[in-house]
């Protein structure tokens, strides 16, 4: 996975793209990082990396990308406004940009007081559309929000999130299409269980004409026990967890459960590559990056193609 394997180039050659999530350490240490990315190491195409996912103090996500990018590998920056003021948000684009990271996922960013410092001011200067919209600006006209002219423009492929769990789902439709009008050019969704509502929400997306207008990649997130399927059906907030699954989950002993929750997985990517419009899956296994490769090699999604 070095840079020919590009996201941008997988994508616009039609293959089925697999991207992964890998969360930077609470400390200092670069090993932990590229310890994750060896069990990612040509299973996938890219490699998110959170930016403070939650509200939690970690290592910075745009250095992690760099470890990642120093080790072969194909980083998606994940970049929330949630901390940063526009002066710094356009300037670690440029940084990004500057180190060869290609791909940034623009997000809100979980409220701070979710996290381990609720005392945080949180910045929210501009939104995550605003945010997409000057990073386009940035790539396509060269310029900074106020017009101002940059002496080269950053190369980025835009990413933007979707959840299509909330509710009304009309209005996640609309978001969706604001974001796409915004500039992004692919989009990772929240993980998907509910295969039925994905599945409304995609024909909807089909209808408006969206899902030619960007790449659009499922996300799946493998359960670990039964007890995690009910803590986010009932505690994570935009989550939609039926109650087949949370059954499925129970239905087997203990020790049992992890393998349950790859099959579950594994099963939903094969509908997903069914679903019209559904360019490439997310898989989020945060904490558990060493189940991907099985994922993968069960969906039948490796051995990763190798862009011409």
């Amino acid at each position: 996975m070095n840079s020919s394997h590009s996201l941008k180039q997988i994508l616009g050659q039609g293959h089925f793209a697999v991207t992964a999530e890998c969360g930077p350490p609470k400390g200092a240490d670069p090993e932990i990082i590229l310890k994750k990315a060896e069990y990612l190491k040509d299973k996938v195409d890219a490699i998110n990396v959170t930016d403070n996912q939650t509200a939690i103090v970690r290592m910075s996500s745009l250095a992690a990308c760099a470890l990642l990018k120093s080790a072969g590998l194909e980083p998606v920056l994940q970049m929330v406004v949630r901390d940063r003021n526009r002066i710094a948000l356009q300037s670690d684009i440029l940084g990004a940009a500057a180190l060869g990271i290609q791909n940034v996922l623009c997000l809100s960013g979980d409220h701070q007081s979710f996290g381990n410092q609720p005392q945080a001011v949180g910045v929210f200067d501009l939104d995550s559309i605003q945010f997409i919209q000057t990073v386009k600006a940035m790539r396509d006209e060269g310029v900074i929000l106020g017009g101002e002219s940059l002496s080269k423009a950053p190369d980025i492929f835009i990413g933007a999130a979707a959840n299509p769990f909330a509710d009304p789902l009309s209005f996640r439709v609309t978001r969706l299409a604001k974001k796409v009008k915004a500039g992004a050019d692919f989009i990772q969704t929240q993980c998907i269980y509910n295969l039925d509502r994905f599945r409304s929400w995609m024909k909807q997306v089909a209808d408006r004409g969206l899902a030619e207008q960007t790449y659009i990649l499922g996300g799946v997130t493998p359960l670990k026990s039964a007890g995690m399927a009910k803590y986010m059906k009932n505690r994570v907030a935009g989550m939609d967890v039926p109650d087949e699954i949370i059954k499925r989950m129970e239905g087997v002993p203990k020790d049992k459960q992890r393998e349950e929750g790859i099959r579950i997985c594994v099963e939903t990517i094969e509908q997903l590559k069914e679903i019209p419009g559904v360019k490439g899956v997310h898989i989020m296994a945060i904490e558990w990056e060493e189940a991907v490769g099985e994922i993968a090699e069960r969906a039948g999604l490796l051995p990763r193609p190798a862009v011409e």
